[in-house]
């Protein structure tokens, strides 16, 4: 044996672990939730207390989390998943019976100094028993209808729930996320073709459906479409929020006005700018330049979960990783979509960036689990 591979070998178990972190995601993750720190002072007009500070904290809390997650042996997310599913499904049902109604919305379960938000917790619970019955089921029953129909069942039950809060943002997230794992798993493509073409025609059938006898939607439903695909159609009412945010966008040219200096954000005229709109703050101070090195961040953090999935010989831990990365580029790549005026606008924050705690404290945990399939993967 080399004088190396002995002294690895006489190295503690826990330090081991400690090392075979990945640690270019870990310094990735703080970099992005800097640039949020950075953002969340500026839109506070230079106070750190408003929501940096709190947002630190809870950061500072998260990282601890995701590191020690990190030393939790993979066979014990593939244990808990069923389990997991099932608790948050019981929490869904909660919301729906008492749960806390806010902005017209009710998500929310009181539970004295916090407030949890389930429908969170399914995006992750969702992936990890995705990833579980696919690393119980054989590669060759992966797309026969019987065992396709199960994860199917299994992803629409918590849309569903979702759904009625009504939280669309959170249920298109489920349903994409849950599309990817069975995309990674190998289901076939002719089933996702069959629902990208069934998709198309519901939408063409809802929008022929309008002025006729058999109108599918309401009229205000048919008039938020109408602002979606031209804001200036209503400028003052419902098309202010996405027109304030491309006003930002475009004011910030190629480098931006400068830190601080952002007038849509210091003169109030972004909704939400600490939370769903915060992108549009950073494309005004920062411009092109700064919207795309955090665009690049979140990507570098993409591709360093793809390569660990990508190297790893055990099917969950895979399946896993590429669920969590997957939920992880959805999350940015709605909001961005969003506040441009690509999508329409659904609630979705902007991952490590946006103000807000229990969103950043499950997405580092999930990261936790991501780091646990790296330190334990097979060798």
């Amino acid at each position: 044996m080399s004088y190396l591979n002995y002294h690895v070998a006489e190295t503690p178990r826990g330090f081991r672990k400690f090392l075979a972190l990945n640690w270019p995601l870990i310094f990735l993750i703080g970099a992005v939730a800097c640039v949020g720190f950075l953002m969340l002072y500026s839109v506070a007009g230079g106070d750190l207390d408003t929501w940096a500070r709190p947002q630190m904290e809870r950061f500072a809390v998260g990282m601890v989390a995701m590191i020690a997650l990190g030393f939790v042996p993979i066979w014990f997310w593939r244990g808990i998943s069923v389990f997991a599913y099932l608790i948050c499904i019981a929490l869904l049902i909660a919301v729906d019976l008492f749960g806390l109604v806010g902005m017209g919305a009710q998500r929310w379960i009181d539970l004295g100094p916090v407030r949890l938000q389930p429908s969170e917790l399914m995006k992750i619970a969702l992936v990890l028993v995705l990833a579980a019955y696919y690393d119980w089921l054989s590669l060759d029953e992966v797309s026969r209808p019987l065992w396709v129909l199960i994860p199917v069942v299994v992803i629409l039950i918590p849309t569903a729930l979702v759904l009625q809060q009504p939280d669309l943002g959170t249920s298109i997230l489920l349903l994409a996320g849950g599309g990817i794992v069975m995309f990674a798993a190998g289901v076939s493509l002719w089933y996702f073709g069959a629902v990208i073409a069934a998709g198309a025609g519901l939408v063409w059938t809802v929008l022929a459906s309008r002025g006729t006898s058999w109108q599918l939607l309401l009229d205000y439903q048919f008039r938020r479409i109408d602002t979606f695909l031209d804001p200036s159609s209503d400028p003052l009412g419902a098309g202010y929020n996405i027109t304030q945010a491309q006003i930002a966008l475009g004011s910030g040219g190629w480098s931006g006005r400068g830190f601080m200096e952002g007038t849509q954000s210091r003169l109030n005229f972004l909704p939400e700018k600490h939370t769903d709109f915060i992108f549009t703050t950073l494309a005004e101070e920062f411009g092109f330049i700064g919207a795309g090195s955090l665009l690049l961040l979140y990507a570098l953090i993409i591709g360093f979960c793809l390569y660990s999935a990508l190297t790893n010989r055990d099917r969950f831990a895979s399946l896993l990783t590429i669920g969590i990365a997957g939920t992880f580029f959805l999350f940015f790549s709605i909001n961005m979509g969003m506040v441009m005026g690509l999508l329409p606008v659904v609630g979705v924050p902007l991952p490590l960036v946006s103000y807000g705690g229990t969103a950043m404290m499950i997405l580092l945990m999930a990261f936790g689990m991501v780091q646990s399939a790296h330190v334990h993967r097979p060798r």
